[in-house]
């Protein structure tokens, strides 16, 4: 089987094309904040940190949501990335999109309660 000029500029133009995606990928970010929920939003974070109230809100059909320390309100694209920490002040790590003011979470780790 023979490949023609067309073929082989096909075939690099293909590479290229998703070798620069990969290198335009967002890098993982650390931020630390609040896991809340999206009916409450920052109302649960430093001052008034409910665990109870956001797994209530969560079961009832809102949506976990990363609160940082600025008192931005993020979604969570993973949701299940975070179960276990509804109401916990936490550090993540994770890729951040400020377009779309969410976040997808690759590690959640447990800070101290202040």
């Amino acid at each position: 089987m023979r490949i023609g000029v067309k073929g082989l500029t096909a075939i690099a133009a293909g590479f290229l094309s998703v070798s620069s995606l990969w290198a335009f990928a967002p890098a993982n970010v650390k931020l630390d904040g609040w896991v809340s929920d999206s009916k409450c939003g920052a109302m649960h974070g430093a001052k008034s940190p409910d665990a109870e109230c956001v797994a209530k809100c969560i079961k009832g059909g809102a949506s976990p949501v990363f609160v940082d320390a600025d008192g931005k309100v993020w979604t969570i694209d993973d949701p299940d990335a975070v179960k276990g920490h509804y109401g916990h002040h936490v550090s993540v790590e994770a890729k951040v999109d400020p377009a779309t003011k969410s976040v997808h979470v690759v590690k959640v780790t447990m800070l101290a309660q202040q």
